[in-house]
């Protein structure tokens, strides 16, 4: 039996490891600006509109927080109905990893972690609002990623 009360915790060579340490709402907006008479009138079905960005910030070595921004906007014949905008992040550790494939996993891995906790704050926030929650598909952060490389790339701030 080996002692491994001082164990190296690094994951072995070739191998990466990504935990999120925690999680919580950084920023929280809701706002009905046509209330209350949206609820006076008949209320028809709101067009809905949608926007995720995702951003990554370096907290120390190996440690980073993932901000998932969320902002959701709904009217009825171009009268607002409501707007919701969430920040949701996470602490994030990323060990043994290539930089590229640390910004993969921050980029794409912890937003896809953090999106069922962000969407439960989103639809009670609307809930709370006095409307019907609502409950946002699964996002594609792969697509989301390669979509932010291809604007990087066309404004010139990285190279292909």
């Amino acid at each position: 039996m080996s002692d491994t009360s001082n164990a190296d915790t690094t994951p072995p060579p070739g191998t990466a490891s990504l935990g999120i340490a925690q999680q919580y709402v950084k920023d929280l907006s809701f706002e009905s600006p046509s209330s209350p008479k949206i609820f006076m009138s008949q209320m028809k079905q709101p067009n809905v509109n949608a926007n995720f960005d995702v951003a990554a910030n370096e907290l120390g070595e190996d440690l980073h927080e993932v901000v998932l921004s969320i902002e959701i906007n709904a009217e009825i014949d171009d009268e607002p109905v409501f707007v919701a905008e969430l920040a949701y992040a996470g602490i994030c550790q990323v060990k043994g990893a290539t930089q590229n494939v640390t910004r993969q996993a921050l980029m794409i891995e912890v937003p896809r972690q953090l999106f069922p906790f962000a969407r439960a704050v989103i639809a009670d926030a609307i809930r709370d609002g006095g409307f019907p929650p609502l409950l946002l598909s699964p996002i594609d952060f792969n697509k989301l990623y390669q979509e932010h490389i291809k604007s990087s790339v066309a404004e010139g701030n990285i190279a292909e």
